[in-house]
């Protein structure tokens, strides 16, 4: 069960950061979707994405002290049922399908963590 933990721990992890890495450059669909559709500033992408970069790290982490897996993978959540919800906020069904992927990947992750401890 352990091995399955740390490979959707990977996963999640590497959406994580790939989410982040967009946000950083500023790829025009993360743009279009966060700040044009949503309505975040342009100047709060760093922040969310160093959220993200902190949650990828804390599950890896996590992988050998448990607490921080567990507390990094509740950060994920949290933070794609917050991108859900910004997305409902505008009625931009559409957009769900972004924030939908990495939410459950990180719900496994949880899930997984919790299972293995």
């Amino acid at each position: 069960m352990f091995i399955v933990c740390v490979i959707v721990s990977v996963v999640t992890a590497v959406a994580l950061l790939a989410s982040a890495l967009m946000k950083v450059r500023r790829h025009p669909i993360c743009v279009e979707s966060v700040v044009e559709t949503c309505g975040v500033p342009l100047k709060y992408l760093p922040v969310l994405a160093a959220l993200e970069v902190a949650a990828a790290a804390g599950i890896v982490i996590g992988l050998w002290w448990a607490p921080l897996g567990i507390a990094a993978a509740i950060g994920a959540i949290l933070y794609f049922v917050g991108a859900i919800l910004a997305h409902l906020r505008v009625r931009d069904v559409k957009g769900l399908a972004s924030p939908v992927l990495p939410l459950l990947l990180a719900v496994a992750t949880l899930v997984l963590r919790l299972a293995t401890v």
